[in-house]
């Protein structure tokens, strides 16, 4: 991260990169895990790898991309290492769930179809190459383009912003 710049320069520096990246790449979940492994300097080229088939949850609709491919990367800074630390997997859950709830309220929901459906007036299939056309023709590849920007940004805030672990419940 650059500490001279402003947080709207960051901010807009961020969400032009993700814009960017996914017209490049063309998935949601390795762009925005990728922009925010190079913010944050986050190890990762296995986890890159491992986010190819993630964008609708293997284009089925289900999660968005952007929303895991975002908490990886929020996994990766308040992740545990240990499977018996308690205390690092109450705080992951803290983390993520306010990446999530800030999400939501942006798009009304963390399922691709869902997030689609809202921005583009219909749901599309895009494992069907007729619809994935129709998709990339009415604007959908801008139109998550802005969505994955905008879940990058909440990403970074939650990662810039290390809270203490609080019962997830209470999220």
């Amino acid at each position: 991260m650059d500490p001279v710049i402003s947080d709207e320069q960051r901010d807009s520096r961020l969400a032009q990169k993700a814009r960017d990246t996914l017209t490049r790449c063309g998935n949601c979940a390795q762009t925005s895990f990728a922009v925010l492994q190079e913010e944050f300097g986050l190890e990762g080229g296995p986890i890159l790898r491992a986010l190819t088939p993630f964008p609708g949850v293997a284009l089925r609709g289900e999660t968005c991309g952007a929303v895991i491919g975002s908490l990886m990367a929020i996994g990766m800074v308040y992740g545990r290492d240990s499977l018996d630390d308690w205390r690092g997997y109450i705080g992951s859950l803290h983390s993520a769930r306010r990446f999530c709830r800030a999400f939501e309220k942006q798009h009304g929901s963390t399922t691709c179809e869902a997030i689609v459906e809202a921005k583009l007036g219909r749901k599309y299939n895009l494992a069907d190459s007729a619809e994935a056309l129709e998709y990339a023709s009415s604007g959908g590849p801008e139109a998550c383009g802005k969505v994955v920007a905008n879940a990058v940004l909440i990403a970074a805030e939650v990662i810039s912003k290390k809270a203490s672990p609080t019962s997830p419940s209470s999220e």
